[in-house]
């Protein structure tokens, strides 16, 4: 082996199925929607689904590989990707028509809103299942080395954002959708756009909300030793689905500067104890009731 890498340590993940980790194993109902390989990565990542609690009804399964993401770690822990993604079973995901009535949230987000033709089937769920009161959750997690035409990607995400409900972004992402722009100005934008409220994820500086009403809250990132970010906002979107179940939120306007604070705090202390471990490994009822 080249003495320049290290040996590689397989790790199961990816942004919406981390999200649904995170969200089944808060102890909330979660079923993962995706085109899984029969491969052994694949088998694996079922079995962790199970594990986790993850409903895998709506599972679609096929022999093409599976996407590959190879992470590199700098100083900080914060994770850098290539993908491998040719041929890949997840991209070939089907639309599986309109979800069970019993569905009130739907995430989407990362590479299933880029690669095509998977991008457009979960387009389509996005606009239909918003149209019939779904609590729909975004995070576009950018990766910019899969994004061929970035021009045309902004502009397909500007399209999405009147059937977004709740939109999960980080500040680098904000900066790259928008040239730049101040991550607060810039989800004040998107709320002018018909988002009912963005949470910006703000690594050490913590989170923040600015909602559709105009409040803007904030809360600290916790304390920790950092072993690497890999699942962090991942992390925060399913813990943010799990509070919002749990206390039968549906309607975002409902909820005011405490509430979402509230909230945050949650989100903020289940994605401290992620990034205190190797991978995205998404905290329990029991880690979070351990942890001061």
């Amino acid at each position: 082996m080249d003495g320049g890498l290290r040996a590689l340590l397989p790790r199961l993940g990816g942004g919406p199925y981390n999200v649904a980790l995170a969200a089944g194993r808060l102890g909330v109902p979660s079923a993962f929607l995706s085109r899984v390989s029969t491969d052994r990565f694949g088998e694996a990542m079922v079995e962790r689904l199970h594990a986790s609690a993850v409903d895998t009804s709506l599972l679609q399964r096929g022999d093409e590989p599976t996407t590959l993401a190879v992470v590199a770690l700098d100083a900080k822990g914060a994770a850098r990707y290539s993908f491998y993604v040719e041929g890949t079973a997840d991209r070939l995901v089907a639309d599986p028509g309109p979800l069970a009535e019993n569905v009130t949230a739907l995430s989407l987000g990362t590479l299933g809103m880029v690669l095509d033709p998977g991008a457009s089937a979960y387009e389509a769920m996005l606009r239909r299942e918003a149209a019939r009161g779904v609590l729909t959750v975004l995070d576009p997690n950018i990766r910019e080395a899969l994004i061929a035409d970035p021009a045309a990607y902004r502009a397909r995400f500007a399209s999405w954002l009147p059937d977004v409900r709740l939109l999960k972004v980080s500040d680098d992402d904000a900066a790259w959708l928008t040239g730049g722009a101040d991550p607060v100005a810039a989800a004040k934008t998107w709320i002018e756009s018909g988002v009912d409220a963005v949470v910006l994820t703000r690594g050490a500086d913590g989170l923040s909300v600015i909602t559709a009403a105009g409040e803007l809250a904030h809360v600290p990132s916790r304390r920790v030793t950092v072993v690497d970010t890999i699942g962090a906002g991942d992390t925060v979107h399913g813990a943010l689905l799990a509070w919002l179940h749990t206390r039968e939120v549906a309607d975002l306007a409902t909820l005011d500067a405490d509430g979402w604070r509230e909230a945050l705090t949650f989100a903020a202390k289940a994605a401290s104890i992620t990034v205190s471990r190797s991978g995205a490994e998404p905290p329990t009822p029991a880690d979070m009731a351990a942890t001061v």
